[in-house]
């Protein structure tokens, strides 16, 4: 059976990086999202094995010790995110393209770990202005939380160019279509 390949998707908070990747799950591209790890407590109507693997801060941390992460990350103080290798070869060894939607250092990890056998893509705003306006229409989160997801965004911006390719979103169906080529490009040619 022939392994997937990695499809690695960050943007900053607004830029529409969720919606593209539900919009590429129902394309024809046999990709799998890949169920990232979570030290935080289950909300709502979330399920472990579906929405993430939650584990606690102690499992986690063994798990850090024992390499088991493709990349890990402590996003909030005692919240850590991370992608287990287990989930990557579960994926793999069936066959399907792992879609990876990550911050911007993990995508930039994995890209360093897998090399050309990964595609990384950054999803990116028009214009910051556009990105506060997305994230106030939203109605989510307080003035103060945008101004940071604002500040966080203008950072991750920065480092766009470590990407394969770099997809403006200022017309979501463009940005769609943009991005579902450049995988199917991608998935299509053998390594």
């Amino acid at each position: 059976m022939n392994k997937g390949k990695l499809i690695i998707i960050s943007a900053p908070s607004g830029a529409g990086k969720t919606t593209i990747v539900k919009y590429l799950l129902k394309c024809n591209l046999n990709l799998e999202f890949s169920i990232s790890a979570t030290s935080r407590k289950p909300r709502n109507n979330e399920k472990h094995g579906v929405d993430y693997y939650f584990i606690d801060n102690n499992e986690f941390k063994l798990k850090v010790n024992n390499n088991e992460f493709l990349e890990w990350e402590e996003v909030y103080e005692g919240t850590c995110y991370g992608t287990l290798l287990s989930e990557v070869n579960r994926l793999t060894d069936k066959g399907k393209n792992v879609l990876f939607d990550v911050d911007v250092k993990g995508g930039i990890n994995i890209k360093k770990i897998f090399g050309s056998k990964a595609l990384s893509l950054f999803i990116q705003p028009p214009s910051i202005d556009e990105l506060r306006y997305r994230l106030e229409k939203r109605g989510t989160d307080s003035p103060d939380v945008i101004d940071k997801r604002v500040a966080k965004a203008k950072y991750e911006i920065t480092y766009a160019g470590e990407f394969d390719y770099i997809i403006i979103n200022d017309d979501l169906d463009k940005a769609q279509i943009e991005t579902e080529n450049l995988i199917r490009n991608f998935v299509d040619n053998s390594l």
